[in-house]
């Protein structure tokens, strides 16, 4: 299938947790087919809850350690929290 914005690029298909995604290795568009978005947010909501409860978990495991080991260290030293849809997207 041809990108509808590039109109010229051949769609790349990608699938991701059981998600088929295709998108457009030019403009980075992406599309969905019926369904796919449904699965995403149902997938995000389970990572999410599963998420919420380790780190519940572990805060009462180590109540003196303040790093969360789900973060991801920026260039400037802070930390970034890890996105389920970030991975998903990561193309």
């Amino acid at each position: 299938m041809k990108c509808p914005i590039c109109k010229e690029i051949n769609l790349v298909i990608s699938t991701r947790d059981g998600v088929e995604i295709d998108y457009c290795p030019e403009c980075r568009g992406i599309w969905l087919d019926r369904g796919e978005l449904d699965k995403i947010i149902e997938a995000s909501q389970k990572y999410e809850k599963n998420n919420q409860q380790y780190q519940k978990s572990y805060s009462e495991n180590h109540q003196d350690n303040k790093h969360n080991y789900s973060d991801e260290k920026q260039h400037d030293g802070r930390y970034k929290k890890k996105s389920f849809l970030g991975d998903m997207f990561d193309f």
